[in-house]
């Protein structure tokens, strides 16, 4: 909900113990180095790579079918020949897989001559047989191609497209007498393939079988892993210090809550220490904190950009307005409860990490203010609930009433514009800071008295009071230029018709919430659409009637409901980022990324 206020610290010490002191910050796991080295090159102590390999063969062994107990004691782990196994063991997995591609197109190709065996030379007296598949269109002309050439020949099979000559020559005729140009079958017979095949499958199940008993090591690979990122982290960290001869300085960024823990460590080191608040000169990091309940929405937030050090933490109303909107795009109740189904099966297994811990939370609200708005709507896999029944009381929302629905999306949107110009007038420092964002509020709110007030002298009179504010506010009081001349007045005005010049942004950014009601009304539709065609299904005369109405339902649902799921995340995410965004950050950041050692992967 909030940025953590930083500080910057210096930190000195004897060259002498420079690489025991990162070593202490790398384990004390709360700075974010300043580079202060010979090159202006960020630091980056969060993905470095310190053996390719390894890390290739670390994937490999995670992608097993079953893994093995993980050994914990490294006393018998050797790195170079467990990567080596691993690698070597991929390359022969993935020769046996394509050999029996081959072997498989292969016997789909030799299927038409049938199960045969090409004799040997001087069984046919020098003679060989040719192989040729005719389509159907050219047989005359190659019967008659044959007859000229006085080549004994038979039609072995027939499909469809084709038909399968062999003849008996002691050479391969002139391919510019034939009409197409022969088969290659190979010389092995399809029994001699599927043996092989056979083979090639028992080689295979060999392979996989070292492969799974090579995931014992998986834990061991990881630690050794950590221990070699967290080794190229703390060299990476040796070259952004500034080395004064016998004395050398860290700098970085530090949460001030952590400030005792630093100084704790620099007394028992003998280090000095100096911390000091950013200036307006500096760029701190943006570190963000955030109940773990609606921590979700800080993910959604670092997905798309990261807000300045200065700026404010919008993770909480993102958090909020994408379950909203996602709720409006679904509109569902019966798909919120098929998806509120699955997330429940997943549940546990999505505890495994914090990552996706936060996902769960957020999906949870969102299905549930999917629920309730699908309930408003009336809608259940496209059907209306039974007349005079308690659900068809909780029914307010009719999604063809194309006035009211999109009045609803446009009051939606134009609170959600009002929220983000509303938290940056709360939030600015001056008369201009403030009188802009208001100016904007009171515009929306013009619009909006205008739209749903149209043809009353209610409407029209606040509507023009509020725009005709609004307008004035942002053009007399939304510049910082001083007036202390007849120039700076022109210039002042200038500066308001210029950010006047935002509103024709304002008016498409409003507008752009209307997709809120276009994407549900699209999602009932089709359900009430795939509804239909099952029911005429269902009820015609058609073989299995009942069973292609059932199908009809289960792939119609299911490719809308996918639908939804895609454009309720796109436009979710669109309509925060972009409209919302737009009005209420003011600068782009870069993550806190403390310099720190890491868990070891199980």
């Amino acid at each position: 909900m909030t940025i953590v206020a930083l500080a910057k610290v210096s930190v000195f010490g004897l060259a002498a113990q420079k690489q025991v002191v990162l070593e202490g910050l790398q384990a004390l796991g709360c700075l974010h180095l300043i580079d202060l080295g010979p090159t202006a090159a960020p630091a980056d102590f969060t993905s470095s790579q310190p053996a390719v390999e390894a890390r290739e063969a670390l994937r490999y062994l995670m992608d097993v079918r079953q893994r093995r107990y993980p050994l914990k004691v490294d006393s018998t782990f050797r790195l170079d020949a467990v990567v080596a196994k691993a690698l070597e063991n991929r390359s022969r997995k993935r020769a046996a897989e394509d050999r029996i591609l081959v072997l498989r197109h292969h016997l789909a190709e030799l299927a038409p001559w049938g199960n045969f065996r090409l004799p040997e030379l001087a069984d046919l007296g020098g003679q060989r047989l040719w192989f040729y598949r005719v389509p159907h269109g050219k047989l005359a002309a190659f019967q008659q191609a044959l007859d000229g050439l006085a080549l004994p020949w038979q039609r072995v099979h027939a499909s469809p497209r084709h038909g399968y000559v062999v003849l008996i020559a002691e050479q391969e005729p002139d391919q510019n007498l034939l009409p197409v140009r022969r088969a290659h079958v190979g010389s092995e017979s399809p029994e001699a393939l599927r043996a092989e095949l056979d083979q090639a499958h028992v080689a295979l199940d060999d392979i996989e079988a070292e492969h799974v008993a090579l995931s014992r090591w998986i834990f061991l690979l990881s630690r050794h892993l950590v221990r070699a990122d967290e080794q190229v982290a703390l060299g990476q960290a040796g070259q952004k210090t500034a080395d004064l001869g016998h004395v050398f300085q860290v700098q970085g960024w530090i949460p001030r809550q952590d400030l005792p823990r630093l100084t704790c460590f620099a007394e028992g080191m003998g280090l000095a220490t100096w911390a000091e608040s950013p200036t307006s000169d500096d760029s701190p990091p943006t570190l963000m904190t955030n109940p773990d309940v609606l921590a979700g929405g800080e993910d959604l937030v670092t997905f798309y950009e990261t807000p300045g050090y200065r700026d404010w933490d919008p993770s909480v109303v993102v958090f909020f307005s994408f379950a909203i909107f996602f709720a409006m795009i679904l509109a569902d109740a019966g798909y919120a409860l098929v998806l509120g189904v699955l997330l429940a099966v997943f549940w546990k297994g999505m505890g495994s990490r914090p990552s996706s811990r936060r996902f769960r939370v957020l999906a949870a609200v969102g299905l549930l203010f999917s629920l309730l708005y699908g309930m408003l709507a009336g809608s259940y896999f496209g059907a209306a609930p039974p007349p005079d029944s308690l659900l068809a009381h909780l029914h307010v929302l009719n999604l063809d009433d194309f006035d009211t629905m999109m009045k609803v999306s446009l009051v939606v949107g134009a609170l959600h514009l009002i929220l983000a110009n509303g938290i940056v007038a709360v939030r600015g420092g001056s008369i201009a800071e403030r009188a802009k964002p208001i100016g904007w509020i009171a515009i929306i709110l013009a619009g909006l008295s205008l739209y749903l007030g149209a043809g009353t002298p209610v409407g029209r009179d606040l509507g023009l009071g509020l725009g005709s504010g609004g307008l004035l506010t942002i053009l007399l009081l939304s510049s910082e230029r001083p007036l202390d001349s007849f120039g700076s007045v022109l210039l002042r005005l200038f500066d308001g018709l210029s950010s006047l010049a935002e509103l024709s942004k304002l008016f498409g950014d409003v507008m752009s919430y209307l997709r809120l009601f276009a994407l549900g009304l699209a999602s009932a539709s089709l359900a009430l659409t795939f509804n239909q065609l099952a029911a005429e299904v269902y009820r015609s005369d058609v073989p299995l009637g009942v069973v292609i109405a059932l199908l009809i339902l289960l792939l119609g649902h299911g490719i809308n409901l996918l639908l939804a799921i895609i454009s309720g995340f796109v436009h979710g995410l669109r309509l925060n980022f972009i409209e919302f965004f737009n009005w209420s950050l003011d600068e782009e950041g870069y993550p806190f990324a403390p310099f720190s050692k890491k868990e070891t992967a199980l």
